[in-house]
């Protein structure tokens, strides 16, 4: 069974949820400005797009960091916003009238209320949606194992822990040696695809901060709970101070 997510305390959660931030900016920009501007192929136009990149302030994705790797910004540049777009038009939060992305009635309640919206947006995003190189089938595999997951995490992370720490539980100790040159193409795929599948998700959905400080874009950082983790997940391993997989 799937862990429930459901927001318990009074939090701010915009101020600690990337997506959630970035879906309420899309549609106030949206509803202020008189729509976001699409190009001929559908995308959101480098107007929206720039502004984007300068108020979101995603992690790993600021203004400078985007514009280090593009001189002009286009949607398909900017991986956030994939998934703020996909979230908002499954949630039917925007629109689009001819060459314009407008609010629905329902995405101006979601402006008026938007934490009200937090546990269909999280439960949604986190088990159903499809990030970019996924597929369904495994979206649908990996649904079988998020309890162990979020418990592992739950223990691990309490203190702070590295992707290395989650991976040595979770995979044989062959797969994984201590010198990283050592392991093998699978361990890497294993390792790469708990990074993108497991921990970005939960560091987008604001229930996890790496911390990044003084590291290179190669290394991995430290990931830490944050209060929104506490608000919104009740797992059988709060009480506990190790998990047993097998």
């Amino acid at each position: 069974m799937l862990p429930k997510i459901e927001l318990l305390a009074d939090i701010d959660v915009a101020a600690m949820s990337p997506l959630l931030r970035g879906m309420i900016m899309t549609v106030s920009y949206a509803d202020t400005k008189g729509g976001i501007g699409l190009t001929a192929t559908g995308a959101m136009n480098r107007k929206f797009v720039h502004w984007a990149a300068v108020h979101f302030k995603w992690p790993d994705y600021t203004c400078e960091e985007l514009y280090s790797v593009s001189k002009v910004l286009n949607e398909s540049d900017m991986p956030p916003l994939w998934a703020v777009r996909d979230m908002l038009n499954h949630l039917r939060l925007l629109r689009r009238k001819k060459d314009t992305l407008l609010p629905t009635k329902r995405g101006r309640d979601f402006l008026a209320r938007p934490q009200a919206f937090f546990d269909l947006i999280a439960t949604d995003y986190l088990y159903a949606y499809i990030h970019d190189g996924q597929t369904q089938e495994s979206v649908r595999e990996r649904m079988h194992w998020w309890h162990v997951f979020l418990n592992l995490i739950n223990i691990k992370a309490g203190a702070g822990c590295s992707l290395n720490d989650l991976v040595h539980e979770l995979y044989p100790p062959e797969s994984y040696p201590a010198a990283e040159a050592q392991m093998t193409v699978e361990a890497w795929r294993e390792k790469s695809e708990f990074r993108n599948n497991i921990l970005r998700p939960l560091c987008w959905l604001g229930l996890l901060h790496e911390d990044r400080e003084g590291l290179t874009i190669l290394q991995d950082g430290t990931y830490h709970k944050t209060p929104l983790w506490a608000a919104c997940l009740k797992l059988e391993s709060d009480a506990q101070s190790a998990i047993t997989l097998h």
